[in-house]
C-alpha cells in the first residue's frame, strides 16, 4: 500500500537540507526525474519487484494509487513529501504544475517485464472525481 511519509528536514539560516534515507528496501539503483510534464497523465502502471519513492522536488502534482484493495489519491506539493509505492501500487500521475519536478527514486534499474499496465479488475479510476 502506497504510504505518504514526511522526510527529515534540517533547517538553519542557510537553507535547508532533506534526508532520504531508510525509505526503501533495498539498494538505489535508478533515479530519474519528470518535468514539464503539462497536464496530462503519466504512469498507468504497477511492477512485479520495484519499489519506487516518489518526491516532488519542484511545483506540485497529484498521484492516484490503487493495490487491489484500495484506492487512494496523493497530493505531493513539498520537496519534504515522499510516496512510498509497493511493487503492487498501480499508479497514475497527473496534475503538474507547470514548475513540477517530480524525482523517482527505485531499488531496480529499469526493465521493461517489471511492469505491469492492466490496471485493478476494481478500479473505479477516482482521478476525475478527486480534489
Amino acid at each position: 500500500m502506497a504510504e505518504l511519509h514526511e522526510l527529515k528536514t534540517f533547517t538553519s539560516g542557510n537553507g535547508n537540507l532533506t534526508v532520504f534515507e531508510d525509505i526503501i528496501p533495498g539498494a538505489i539503483q535508478r533515479v530519474f526525474y519528470i518535468y514539464e510534464a503539462g497536464q496530462g497523465a503519466r504512469a498507468g502502471h504497477r511492477h512485479i519487484r520495484a519499489w519506487n519513492a516518489l518526491i516532488c522536488l519542484n511545483g506540485s502534482c497529484r498521484i492516484y494509487t490503487n493495490n487491489g484493495d484500495e484506492e487512494t489519491t496523493f497530493h505531493l506539493k513539498s520537496p519534504r513529501q515522499c510516496l512510498v509505492l509497493a511493487p503492487e501500487d498501480w499508479h497514475i500521475m497527473d496534475e503538474f504544475s507547470s514548475d513540477a519536478i517530480l524525482l523517482v527514486v527505485s531499488n531496480e534499474t529499469y526493465d521493461k517485464d517489471d511492469y505491469i499496465y492492466e490496471p485493478y479488475p476494481n478500479s473505479r479510476l477516482i482521478m476525475a472525481d478527486s480534489e
